[in-house]
Parts: structure tokens; C-alpha cells; sequence
């Protein structure tokens, strides 16, 4: 086969009505939308989900859950990713994102305890947790909180 034998498959290619054009076209006078009623108007739709006054099984569903619209997303990073920097190296959400171990900065960086540290670092963000507290600490570094 060449590029230049390719053709759509049969019967995958429809001509397009050509509506209004006359009655011996047979698609004249009303264009094929039939005399009266919703569906013939311009605009003669319903919304979606509605079901012609019946109660919409959308609104018989149970309502579950709650999206809080004030919730934080943090980005995680875990202590063993830190170990990767030099001692004495002062780690930031800013460096994170320029050496690519974190890929998004969402509302804040969290670092988490999982992994072990050998090196002494200073490390900025806007959360910790207790595991990753000690981590640090136990490694001879430093935290602060931003």
C-alpha cells in the first residue's frame, strides 16, 4: 500500500445534507425537521438532564461529599530525595523546582520522613512532618518553616 492508494473505508464518508434547496430536493419547505412542535422551532432543544418534567435522575441521586474550595495542595518531597544535595547546602522550594526533584509548586512543598539523610542541610518549607523533623535534625541540619 501507498500514500497515494489510501481512501476513507466504505461507507465511512457521508455527503453532508444540503437543507432548504427546494422541494425536489427533498429537503425543501421545512428542511427535513417536520411541521410543528420543540424540535422544529430554532433553538427547540431541551437542556441536558431533563426529562420532560419527570424528575431528572441526576436530582434523585444522593448527594455525597464535599469539596472544600480553601484546601491546600502541598507537594511532597521525601527526606531520602534531599540526600542527593551537598552538606551545608540550603534548600529551598525554588531549588527544588530548578534541580527537578519536585516537578510542580502547588500552594507549598511538605517534606516527609521516608529515607534516611547522612548529609547537614538547611532545609525551607512550608510544612514537616514529625518524622522528617527528626530526620533532619538527627543529621545535624536545620528547619524553617515558611
Amino acid at each position: 500500500m501507498k500514500l497515494h492508494e489510501l481512501k476513507p473505508a466504505e461507507g465511512s464518508r457521508f455527503a453532508r445534507k444540503r437543507v432548504g434547496r427546494g422541494y425536489g430536493s427533498g429537503l425543501g419547505k421545512t428542511s427535513g425537521r417536520g411541521q410543528k412542535g420543540q424540535k422544529s422551532r430554532s433553538g427547540g432543544r431541551v437542556r441536558l438532564g431533563f426529562e420532560g418534567g419527570q424528575m431528572p435522575l441526576l436530582q434523585k441521586l444522593p448527594k455525597k461529599g464535599f469539596k472544600n474550595p480553601t484546601r491546600k495542595i502541598y507537594t511532597i518531597v521525601n527526606v531520602e530525595k534531599l540526600s542527593q544535595f551537598e552538606n551545608g547546602t540550603e534548600i529551598t522550594p525554588e531549588l527544588l523546582l530548578q534541580k527537578r526533584v519536585i516537578r510542580k509548586l502547588n500552594d507549598g512543598v511538605k517534606v516527609l520522613g521516608e529515607g534516611k539523610l547522612e548529609s547537614k542541610l538547611t532545609v525551607k518549607a512550608h510544612k514537616f512532618s514529625a518524622s522528617a523533623k527528626e530526620a533532619i535534625e538527627a543529621a545535624g541540619g536545620n528547619i524553617e518553616v515558611i
